[in-house]
């Protein structure tokens, strides 16, 4: 299993636990939780050579790199 994926889980639960609370400043908490496991993936992704540095931020969303060719 790849590394990011774990960290994605982890923010797969906070999401959970986010919708599960009934109080404001838990849900708020989690929410929070949840995107920084996200970025934490991304940047795992990044890390990996999974995803070119520049795309690893851009709107919140990896990018796949493309595979480079040498001529």
């Amino acid at each position: 299993m790849k590394r990011s994926q774990l960290l994605l889980d982890n923010a797969v639960i906070c999401s959970k636990l986010a919708r599960r609370s009934n109080n404001k400043q838990t849900k708020a908490l989690f929410k929070r939780m949840e995107d920084s496991w996200r970025a934490l993936a991304r940047e795992q992704d990044w890390l990996d050579g999974e995803i070119a540095p520049v795309d690893a931020f851009r709107f919140g969303r990896p990018v796949r790199a493309r595979p480079s060719h040498a001529a």
